[in-house]
């Protein structure tokens, strides 16, 4: 069939509700984080000598052979695909399907159209022509022999003996080929092989076998259902596995990577630099002198807070978080609609006060409408200025209705220009409230990132937040399931960049002894 393989597999991996996938693995990220690797590494952070499994190679960069890069591919695609299986208890996999009025599909449906059409015309000839159609058995044939079950060599014998395609062959000289009856067979198998959940597809097939041409194609669009079955089922046997294994399977795949590539946590580096300067300047500003430097934990922490704020379009991810990269853009553009809604209703709030104080439905109805105004604030032509504006309208209204309801006079022209000049003004960085909500979104994280047991945390979140608590919650915890897994796979690394950073470059006489270094090690 043209064009079974455009895309590597045909297949494309799907999981529902993909910003949450990390939260099912909060409690195996949490049992291992408490005995992490960072942890761990107390001597490694002290000496100058870590082991090998847990020190990148400070060679300088070279140039790398066209296999070296090839295998490096590789194993980063390993890598991800382990780690997705991980992290993501929806993810699974679907035949390909090109996005609606794509160049692609376009491409796709016309050569397609083009293929069952010369497949037509060959089998109307007088006498038929079989030729693509024998192509197509013979390819069908592979198909249900890749999804047999290991061990059923009696049907294997059998695919192989009633789709022998030098005997159909045979036939087909001696004009004595049973088309209709060979398609009955490929259903009747493919109707023994598929998931239960294909049982209908069969059945439609059993029904379609007036137009060979058309059944040929449908054939094939069932047998790639059954492929992601197959495929899936797979996953479903082997996410057992890599859930006890995964974290020394992760990092095995990372340092083969860092064999081909020693430079490649640059990137890791510059980030956790970052955030040891900043804890730096603000121990350096202070009055009272401090001599003890930041803790290896503090450092880190402060790197991962620095996530929720990450510029995706100047900066690149570190190299041990690009496998989470959309896992963590949908949590960032989660806080930041998040902290719009809250800005929204604390003008709101704070403009109108008691009439509309301990009204929770009301409160409610004004947290649900702008939620859904500001949704997809992140796409690139979408107009935040001309939707607070429509916001601000839609909550006037509101507050008209409610406040008519219980007896007070309806909010006056003058206040109503306030109030939309306020919430319009969100947009600006420097606005106070804007200011004050980006606080405690920090705040709140600081306190759970830096707390050894924070899921008991989660409900504390500061002043001027519970109006979105319950939405802030699951959000904080993913991200907090996500940083401790991330912890446990990667923390050899970071305990090694972060004793480079802070001991390496001092002079001797400023460094602290092993001692001191493994009490900082273990201090958050």
């Amino acid at each position: 069939m043209p064009l079974n393989d455009e895309r590597p597999g045909s297949m494309s991996a799907s999981g529902e509700d993909h910003c949450s996938d990390v939260e099912s693995s909060s409690e195996h990220c949490d049992s291992i984080t408490s005995a992490s690797d960072l942890d761990c590494s107390q001597e490694g952070f002290a000496s100058n000598n870590s082991s090998k499994h847990c020190t990148p190679s400070s060679s300088p960069p070279k140039a790398l052979t066209l296999d070296e890069v090839m295998d490096s591919a590789r194993e980063l695609s390993n890598l991800t695909l382990a780690h997705e299986i991980i992290v993501n208890p929806n993810f699974h996999f679907e035949p390909y399907s090109p996005p609606q009025d794509s160049l692609f599909k376009l491409v796709k449906d016309n050569l397609h159209k083009a293929f069952w059409d010369i497949l037509e015309a060959e089998l109307n000839d007088d006498p038929p022509e079989y030729g693509q159609a024998i192509r197509l058995l013979e390819e069908i044939r592979e198909i249900m022999l890749s999804v047999l079950y290991p061990g059923a060599s009696r049907m294997r014998t059998q695919i192989m003996e009633v789709l022998d395609i030098d005997l159909i062959r045979k036939q087909v000289d001696n004009d004595v080929i049973d088309i209709q009856g060979i398609t009955s067979y490929i259903i009747t198998t493919m109707g023994k092989l598929c998931a239960p959940l294909r049982d209908e597809e069969i059945k439609k097939l059993r029904q379609n076998t007036d137009n060979i041409v058309t059944l040929f194609r449908e054939i094939f669009r069932v047998l790639d259902l059954m492929k992601a079955d197959m495929v899936n089922l797979e996953l479903n046997v082997i996410r057992p596995v890599l859930l006890r294994q995964g974290v020394e399977y992760e990092r095995g795949r990372f340092q083969n990577i860092l064999d081909k590539i020693p430079n490649a946590l640059d990137n890791t580096t510059k980030w956790i630099k970052c955030a040891l300067e900043e804890l730096q300047s603000a121990v350096s500003s202070t009055e009272v002198k401090q001599t003890a430097v930041p803790g290896p934990f503090q450092v880190l922490n402060t790197a991962f807070l620095h996530l929720l704020t990450w510029d995706y379009t100047k900066n690149t991810l570190p190299e041990t978080l690009m496998t989470d990269e959309g896992r963590l853009q949908q949590i960032q553009e989660h806080l930041q609609q998040c902290q719009a809604v809250n800005e929204v209703l604390l003008i709101v709030y704070s403009t109108i006060g008691g009439p509309i104080q301990d009204l929770p439905t009301l409160s409610e109805r004004l947290k649900r409408m702008t939620n859904v105004l500001l949704d997809g604030m992140h796409r690139p032509d979408f107009n935040l200025e001309e939707t607070l504006q429509g916001i601000s309208a839609q909550i006037c209204c509101e507050l008209n209705k409610s406040l008519t309801e219980r007896g007070y006079s309806p909010l006056t022209p003058t206040l109503q220009a306030t109030l939309t000049g306020q919430i319009c003004s969100i947009t600006q960085k420097d606005n106070p409230i804007r200011t004050l909500v980006e606080d405690r979104f920090q705040q709140y994280f600081k306190m759970l990132i830096c707390d050894a047991k924070p899921q008991g945390k989660l409900e504390q979140v500061p002043a001027g937040l519970t109006i979105i608590k319950y939405d802030l919650m699951p959000v904080a915890a993913q991200f907090l399931s996500l940083v401790n897994y991330n912890k446990t796979v990667y923390g050899p690394y970071y305990a090694d960049i972060i004793r480079r950073l802070m001991f390496n470059n001092a002079p001797s006489e400023e460094r602290p002894s092993h001692s001191a270094a493994q009490e900082t090690a273990v201090s958050k």
